[in-house]
């Protein structure tokens, strides 16, 4: 069993490229099964915070390869 709150302090990586993408911002959960459709990581700031936010992520469930103790695997083209 796991909290949102033990999601939302993990790394989210691309196992396509190693890229860091960010932290969990908000989960997408279908209110009729109780499941998890998708994760969100936040857009940024640009410049400590300034002129604007960058897009948000949607990486949907299927796309996740592996959660461990620290990062979230995820596979993004």
């Amino acid at each position: 069993m796991m909290n949102i709150s033990d999601f939302q302090v993990k790394d989210v990586v691309n196992v396509s490229n190693g890229k860091k993408l960010g932290s969990i911002g908000d989960i997408d959960i279908n209110v009729t099964t109780g499941k998890i459709q998708a994760i969100i990581i936040g857009g940024t700031g640009k410049v400590f915070g300034f002129f604007g936010k960058e897009e948000e992520i949607v990486i949907p469930w299927r796309n996740i390869v592996k959660i461990g103790e620290d990062v979230i695997l995820v596979r993004l083209s």
